[in-house]
C-alpha cells in the first residue's frame, strides 16, 4: 500500500468518525410531527424505538405518514455507530486530487468500487455512493457540531442510474436544524426544496426521550 493511500484510508476513517452518531445506550423519544407539503398540513405523533425503528401515530393521510415514517428511518440511520473498519474494511481509498477549497477528493475501490467522497476538516464534503441500484451523490455545503462530531447542515442530492447516468431523482436541497435533549442531539426541523416535488418542511416539538 503506497503513501497515498495509507494517507487517503487516514482522511476518510478521520472523516467517519467525527460523524456525530447515537451510543448503544440511545432510549428512544416521542415527538410531535407537523408535516408542511406545498399547502398541504398533516399532524401527529411519532416514535423512535431504542432500536432506532419509527413509528407514527395520529396522522390521518397515510401518505404523509408514509413521508414522515420515512424521513425518521432516514434520519436514525445516519446515526448507527458502527466501527471504520467493519464499514469500510473491504475497500480501498485512493487520494485524486484537491479542491480549490482545499477539499480532498478520494476514489474508493473494493466492495464500494466506483463510490468518492471529498473530505475536508475532517468532515465529507461530498459523498458518492451506490445505493440499492441507483447512485446518489451529495454535497455537504455547512455542518453543525454538537461537540461531540458533526451533522450535514445543508446539503443537496441527486439520484442516478448508474448504467447509463441518468437523472432519477433531480436535485433536491435540505436544511436541517437541531435541539439536544438529554444529551442526544435529534433533529428538529427539516425544510426540502426539490426539483421533482412540492417543497416539504417536517418539525418535530415536544421532544422527550423514552
Amino acid at each position: 500500500m503506497t503513501a497515498l493511500q495509507v494517507s487517503a484510508r487516514e482522511l476518510v476513517q478521520a472523516a467517519y468518525e467525527n460523524r456525530y452518531t447515537w451510543d448503544s445506550s440511545f432510549p428512544g423519544y416521542t415527538t410531535d410531527v407537523t408535516l408542511k407539503q406545498g399547502d398541504q398540513v398533516s399532524q401527529g405523533k411519532a416514535r423512535v424505538n431504542p432500536d432506532l425503528s419509527a413509528e407514527v401515530f395520529d396522522v390521518a393521510d397515510e401518505a404523509a405518514a408514509k413521508i414522515i415514517k420515512s424521513q425518521l428511518w432516514e434520519v436514525a440511520i445516519h446515526r448507527v455507530s458502527r466501527p471504520f473498519e467493519k464499514t469500510h474494511g473491504e475497500n480501498t481509498f485512493t487520494i485524486e486530487g484537491k479542491e480549490a477549497d482545499g477539499a480532498v477528493k478520494i476514489a474508493v475501490g473494493g466492495k464500494a468500487k466506483n463510490d468518492a467522497y471529498k473530505v475536508k476538516d475532517n468532515e465529507f464534503t461530498m459523498v458518492h455512493r451506490h445505493i440499492h441500484g441507483v447512485v446518489v451523490t451529495i454535497h455537504t455545503f455547512s455542518s453543525y457540531d454538537t461537540g461531540n462530531g458533526y451533522l450535514s447542515r445543508t446539503y443537496d442530492s441527486v439520484y442516478h442510474d448508474p448504467k447509463t447516468g441518468e437523472v432519477q431523482q433531480g436535485r433536491s436541497e435540505f436544511t436541517d436544524d437541531y435541539t439536544e435533549v438529554g444529551g442526544y442531539t435529534i433533529l428538529a426541523k427539516r425544510t426540502v426544496k426539490s426539483a421533482d416535488s412540492p417543497d416539504m418542511e417536517i418539525a418535530f416539538s415536544n421532544i422527550e426521550l423514552l
